[in-house]
This record gives C-alpha cells, structure tokens and sequence, in this order.
C-alpha cells in the first residue's frame, strides 16, 4: 500500500500563562504556544503528512479564552488539505463539557474531536484507535479496551492517548499508567502518546512526541513533533524527530572556584549566535566558592547580556563565599566600614553558628563589598 504519512504531536497547552516568568517573557512564550498549530501544519504540508494526530492537553486548562480557543480551530480549518484528529488529554478532559461544545460548534469539517473510545477511520485501510482522557484523573488505563477491539483484516491500526507509561522517576503506581506493552497487546502499528513534554522513545511503535513548543527547563531544547511513515500491517513504522519551537530552553551549571575566571566561563557557555539570543532562555546554576570580587564580576557578567535573552536567570542557591582580608581591604582600610566587615567575616567564618547564619553574614558581606565598589566606580565617573 501507498506509505501512510502522519505528524504526532501532544500538549500544545494553548492558553498556559507561565506566571512564574517576567510579564514580556510570559507574552513572548504564550505568542509562540499560539502559533504553534499554524507551524505543525506547514509542517505536516513540507513533508507529505496528510494527517495531524493531537494526543491530548490541546489546552492547557478546561476554560480556555475564547480567543484561544478560536484561534486554534481558525488555524485547523485554514489547513484545508490537513485532517486534525484530537482527543482530550488530563488538562482538558472530556469532563469539561463547555469547552467540547464549543470546539465542536466551531471546529471546521476537517478537525476531528474524538470524545469516544470508538475506532475510527482516518483513510481508507487506516484504523485509529483513540483512548479519549474523559476526566482529569483517569483511575485505569484508558487503552486497556484496544487490545480485543476488532478492525478489518489488513488495515493498519494507529493508538492515540494520553497518560503515563512509566513513572518517570515518581515512586508512585497506579491502574491508570498505560501498560508498556500496549502496542504489542493491541496488534498496533503505532501508538501515539502524549502527557510527557520531551520527546521519549519507549519502543519502535510506543513513543511519546513532546510539546511543539517547550514550557519548561526539564526538557532542554527546542519544541518538536514527530514525523511517522506506516507502510504495511507490521512493518517497522519510520519515525522522524522535527524540531517546531521557536524558543530553546535550556540548564547549565556553572562550576566555580576561587581561582576561575567568572566572566570566561559565563561567556564560555552562552549559545550561538548571539543574535538568536532573543530565542533562548538560559538559567545558569552556579555552584562551587567564589571570593566576592568574583560574585561581583560574576552579576555584572549576567547583567550585561541578560536583556539580549528572552529570559535569562542566574541561580546561586549552590554557591559558597570565601572571604579574604585583601577583601576587606577593599571595603575600607579602617573605621566603621572596616569594623563591620570583619566582623560579618569573623560570623560567615564562625563555625559554632548555624549555617543559616553564616550564610546571612556572608550575603550581607558581598553586599557591602559590592555597595563599596559600586561607590567608588560612581566616584571614579565624576
């Protein structure tokens, strides 16, 4: 048969607010979550796909804004030579009966809303076998019915849920994880899974495809969907990685001593080029003992390039100050100033305070060094 050529995609969370990122960061990534069902479709167009397979989580809660939601089915049924199939996934389960009406009110004769666990088909000889999420905590696996459901003899059959598969390193079980073997179970060419934001492979016919537009530091990269060729009953489906997100998240530690040079090593790990760093949101997690000329260096060295990012945040949860008298000799070489550095040094060093106190002093040392010198680079200027 004529290959069967479909695009996999998952948890496009059209809506989601990111309020924990600065407001111009939070419309900046919410724009692109938007944009993301008109750049599948150019996808799907580029490589032949006929067909767009959403494995739940369209939204990322039951009330979506009208706009949203609106504008999501716009961008559907402009795609007039694609076939959307859509089940709801834990965040918008088929329990929110208003936002199903309304998809199913505005959605165009090529958007299909699979609210059963019925199969349908999606070409002629292609069978899909959707497991619709129908409230937000499932209590079962919601495949378990594909296993003795019947299709005709030779046509290919295509899963569609959303849920876990493996705990993902929660200690916790329960009767709704999908069982790992449900695509051998069920005779399934391939199943389609959504609910884990990164890409995952859990074997050649059971993948999970990630989020078109990456939410979160957890999964480093850029947003993708997945590209999958089916040939005939059985065979090996052909599965291709396509990157989508216009934004790239991503984690790097920063390991530190008192000898290194900080503004080298922050430059050393920001992305290229430097005019994509409008695309790029970069935490740098700092860890290891600095003096505080260093801590100071190391800010300004953020400061510097951070409004060139997106977003752009520097962790010091895991960093340790050392303090050395040279470093109070640049606070102040007597006085009060002086007295009240060494005896913040004396506390940060005191090793019969708690931490949490030591850790005080010595924060409240590196800001008065850092006061010092911003006074004498002010005074330098005049």
């Amino acid at each position: 048969m004529t290959p069967f050529r479909f695009l996999h995609t998952s948890d496009l969370h059209l809506g989601k607010r990111f309020g924990q990122m600065p407001e111009e960061t939070r419309a900046d990534l919410q724009q692109a979550r938007q944009k993301s069902i008109v750049g599948l479709a150019r996808v799907a167009q580029a490589h032949g796909a006929g067909h767009v397979l959403i494995a739940g989580d369209l939204f990322d809660s039951e009330t979506p804004s009208d706009r949203v939601l609106r504008q999501a089915l716009a961008g559907m049924a402009a795609a007039t030579d694609l076939q959307w199939w859509i089940i709801p996934g834990n965040h918008d389960s088929a329990a929110a009966e208003t936002l199903w009406t309304a998809m199913a009110e505005h959605a165009g004769e090529n958007t299909h809303l699979l609210m059963q666990p019925d199969p349908v088909q999606m070409a002629p000889g292609v069978q899909l076998l959707p497991a619709p999420c129908r409230h937000r905590f499932a209590g079962q696996d919601l495949t378990a019915w594909m296993d003795g459901q019947a299709t005709p003899e030779g046509d290919l059959r295509i899963g569609l849920a959303h849920g876990g598969v493996l705990e993902f390193g929660s200690e916790e079980t329960g009767g709704e994880v999908i069982s790992a073997q449900r695509a051998s179970s069920a005779r399934l060419d391939y199943l389609a899974l959504g609910d884990w934001h990164g890409a995952f492979t859990l074997n050649a016919r059971s993948r999970y495809s990630g989020t078109p537009e990456a939410d979160r530091f957890k999964h480093a990269g850029a947003g993708q969907c997945l590209l999958v060729e089916l040939t005939t009953p059985g065979a090996e489906p052909k599965v291709t990685f396509i990157e989508t997100g216009i934004y790239h998240w991503q984690e790097q530690p920063l390991a530190l001593t008192p000898a290194a040079d900080v503004v080298a090593e922050v430059r050393a790990l920001l992305p290229e080029p430097r005019s994509d760093w409008q695309h790029h949101l970069l935490r740098l997690r700092a860890e290891g003992w600095v003096t505080p000329p260093q801590l100071l260096a190391l800010r300004r060295a953020v400061t510097e390039v951070a409004p060139e990012f997106c977003y752009f945040q520097l962790d010091e949860a895991g960093l340790r100050s050392q303090h050395q008298v040279s470093d109070l000799d640049l606070i102040a070489s007597n006085g009060a100033l002086r007295t009240a550095a060494e005896e913040l040094m004396q506390a940060a060093q005191d090793g019969t305070l708690a931490q949490a106190e030591r850790d005080t002093a010595s924060a409240a040392l590196n800001r008065l060094f850092a006061y010092t010198q911003d006074a004498a680079a002010a005074e330098d200027l005049r």
